[in-house]
């Protein structure tokens, strides 16, 4: 094993901590599901922002564009998957309808798509396309569908842009095959003066389970995985995948305890809801040739990678196509050099212990490592076997240093994975104390990186 594992059993069970009194047991403690489980283990997907604003060079469409104007002569779907594949990246989540209502596949519900574009004569699909690309590349594909459609002339009459919506969906979850994430926002911008529509979330909820029971549905509200609370790539340093759903009871709910809890989750929380952290190599979604320049450096992503994956988080990372369809070649380097930088860091797991024993404690208790003769590191990777739930509120990994022992780094959750880089330091003992813990620590592992 490329990693050290302990697991706190047995006779440690009499001394199982406790952050709070009442908290519930390990056996009643939320735990994901075999497609929350996944889509955490994958670590990496790559958003798609791709339709009417990239040829408009803007941001947020207003819905009044022209089909016309999609018109991407080179769109080259195989070269996206390659690319993501290359970085990385195991799912690709395409913008199939953003808040300008333009839809990236041949929907019945309106002539506002592709099939009225000169694009492959008004025959082409782009989710379609992609599907086959991420199959013949062994990837997934998941879709963003936004709720605001600012095309839709019955947006604002609830009812009828319900059932509208809902058709769309049902379209796009059932005519292309598996989908593994399906990614939701609250956007409903018309502003104080504007149309009025109230979204009927546990039926489109409910339409997702029907069609793509193993799909993982992404909104702040839920109900599979939640926003991190911002779009830099910065998950909490703190992050419980365990929520209270009452605070964020419906997406674009907003408020101070709506964003803690976004950020950081709840120890407490009844519900297993792990945070997906979302970001662009741009700086912003849709792609701009005034951008160009812009593209996040292969330094800038791996800091990413730090501060979403190593936070108990998933990265995001949006890519956007260009006007002719195609990544761009600084993007598609940088996603490469980002993969080549992580492999490297990550080749050579210099904390591979011959010698470990676990003392447990009233709060957590202390994984005593000895690693045969010095070694030299600047990266600890900490893990916890998530199949069982999270339980680490506070840690400590401290060396043996002229008979003194000295901290090396500590924090507060662990989760999936927690990544902390420091200045290299060496040593041959270190141990790693469980301060504080929700319930009885177990399947703690732990790898040493130079």
């Amino acid at each position: 094993m490329n990693r050290r594992e302990f697991i706190a059993a047995g006779a440690a069970a009499a001394a199982a901590p406790r952050l709070l009194r009442g908290r519930a047991s390990v056996a009643e403690r939320p735990r994901p599901s075999a497609p929350q489980l996944e889509w955490q283990r994958d670590e990496l997907a790559m958003f798609l922002h791709f339709g009417v604003n990239t040829f408009t060079n803007r941001e947020w469409g207003d819905g009044t564009e022209s089909p016309t104007i999609f018109n991407p002569a080179n769109l080259d779907t195989r070269q996206w998957a390659r690319a993501a594949k290359a970085g990385g990246f195991r799912t690709l989540i395409l913008t199939a309808k953003h808040h300008d209502g333009f839809c990236l596949w041949p929907t019945r519900t309106t002539m506002h798509s592709v099939a009225s574009s000169p694009w492959r004569g008004g025959q082409g699909d782009v989710l379609r396309e992609l599907v086959d690309a991420c199959r013949a590349e062994s990837l997934k594909v998941g879709v963003y569908v936004s709720p605001w459609d600012r095309n839709a002339s019955v947006y604002g009459d609830s009812a009828r842009y319900n059932n509208f919506y809902i058709e769309q969906l049902t379209e796009l979850l059932t005519g292309y095959g598996p989908i593994a994430e399906v990614w939701f926002d609250g956007a409903n911008g018309e502003g104080p003066n504007g149309k009025k529509q109230t979204y009927d979330w546990p039926r489109v909820w409910g339409t997702v389970r029907q069609h793509q029971p193993n799909a993982v549905i992404f909104s702040d509200a839920g109900p599979d995985v939640r926003w991190i609370g911002n779009e830099r790539g910065v998950a909490g340093t703190t992050n419980w995948s365990a929520v209270d759903p009452s605070v964020v009871p419906f997406p674009g709910a907003s408020g101070d305890a709506v964003m803690r809890m976004l950020q950081q989750g709840d120890p407490n929380g009844s519900a297993w809801r792990p945070g997906e952290t979302d970001v662009s190599i741009r700086g912003g979604w849709f792609y701009h040739p005034a951008e160009d320049a812009r593209v996040k450096s292969v330094d800038d992503l791996v800091g990413l990678y730090f501060t979403s994956v190593g936070r108990n988080s998933k990265l995001l990372l949006n890519v956007p196509p260009t006007r002719e369809g195609l990544l761009g070649d600084v993007d598609v380097s940088r996603i490469a050099g980002m993969r080549a930088k992580l492999d490297s860091l990550f080749s050579n797991n210099v904390g591979a212990a011959t010698r470990t024993s676990w003392r447990p404690s009233a709060k957590g208790g202390v994984l005593d490592i000895d690693l045969g003769d010095t070694r030299r590191f600047s990266i600890a990777d900490l893990r916890e076997d998530i199949r069982q739930g999270q339980t680490v509120a506070s840690y400590v990994l401290e060396r043996e240093r002229e008979g003194a022992w000295q901290a090396v780094c500590e924090g507060t959750t662990i989760g999936y994975r927690k990544l902390d880089r420091f200045d290299a330091v060496e040593a041959r003992r270190l141990r790693l104390t469980i301060r504080e813990a929700v319930d009885l620590p177990r399947g703690v592992s732990f790898s040493l990186y130079a």
